[in-house]
């Protein structure tokens, strides 16, 4: 059901797709149309995270006719899918490194929801842009805060204090500049479910923003979780990730590179973490789909002074241009 969600979707933001599915369920038909964009709408499936979507937006809005404003409602924070307020915190400055700015750029969460049932409402516009500019993005630089968000939703508010003292518990011992706020949703804003969870993100002085996230089992599924083993888990989840580093966290490392592809014919490089086995199915699909093929070189802990291994990915764009953006 997600997965039919998810081509309604697309129909929504293209104008004459052409979509043909079997009646087993397991042959997909699609004909792309142009990308339209718009201001539109769109239901969920409550099986996956608003995350899930998003993800395939943030890959197309700057490439529509019309600039892109669009309400999704279903699960804002889930186990599987990255949550919208890692997204709202990673993707939106990565997409501004590339060229794709402006006020109208921005991820707005109305309403929190929780799965099983959902019921969550985040507003997402992006701005359309001719051209993306190439990127040099090879040194992540040292880390000089973190930031976060503690969210509770139909639970005890202390929930989410509980959360973020048992992860400043850890945090405190690296560096003092920490704030997570903490953000409890009531009445109708709260969606369906009860549950609680957190989002932790590091920033280097050089821009570089990596993420963590951690959310509660879902009512009637699996342990309770204390929050403060959450608040836990979530700080060594974000030491683990500034311990892979790279310019880009593992959540966006396919998305870079794809606007690494679409760029102009020119050099872009960025310095990424280990590869996660979904961006390396990723690069398979680019070189399937625009012959493209990366350089990948290996930087050993030695050479870096830090961390895990990294790898530089480099590639000339294939001078993608926005046809369909209409001249003022």
């Amino acid at each position: 059901d997600f997965e039919a969600s998810f081509i309604r979707l697309i129909d929504k933001v293209t104008n004459g797709s052409r979509i043909e599915i079997n009646q087993t369920g397991t042959t997909l038909y699609y004909q792309p149309g142009l990308l339209y964009g718009g201001s539109l709408e769109h239901d969920c499936s409550p099986s996956r995270g608003i995350g899930y979507y998003l993800e395939s937006l943030l890959c197309l809005a700057p490439f529509m006719k019309h600039p892109l404003k669009i309400v999704l409602r279903g699960v804002t924070n889930d186990q599987v899918d990255p949550s919208v307020d890692v997204l709202k915190a990673t993707a939106l400055p990565l997409l501004k490194k590339f060229g794709i700015d402006g006020e109208s750029l921005d991820i707005k969460i109305n309403r929190r929801g929780m799965p099983p049932k959902g019921g969550g409402e985040i507003l997402f516009a992006c701005p359309v842009r001719k051209v993306l500019q190439p990127v040099q993005f090879t040194d992540p630089g040292k880390i000089k805060r973190i930031r976060g968000t503690a969210y509770s939703v139909r639970v005890s508010p202390q929930m989410a204090n509980r959360m973020v003292e048992s992860a400043r518990g850890i945090l405190n011992k690296f560096l003092p500049d920490i704030y997570i706020y903490t953000d409890h949703m009531k009445g109708v804003n709260s969606g369906k479910s009860p549950g609680f969870g957190m989002c932790l993100t590091a920033e280097t002085i050089n821009g570089t923003i990596l993420s963590a996230e951690l959310a509660s089992n879902p009512q009637g599924q699996g342990a309770a979780v204390l929050p403060e083993e959450l608040g836990q888990n979530c700080a060594k989840l974000l030491l683990e990730e500034v311990y892979r580093g790279g310019c880009v966290d593992s959540t966006n490392q396919s998305l870079a590179l794809l606007l690494m592809t679409l760029g102009q014919r020119d050099v872009s490089k960025v310095l990424l973490g280990p590869l996660s086995p979904y961006t390396i199915e990723f690069l398979r699909h680019l070189r399937n789909f625009f012959q493209i093929m990366f350089k990948i070189e290996t930087k050993t802990p030695e050479e870096e002074h830090m961390g895990g291994e990294k790898v530089l990915m480099t590639c000339v764009g294939i001078g993608f241009c926005n046809l369909s953006k209409t001249i003022r």
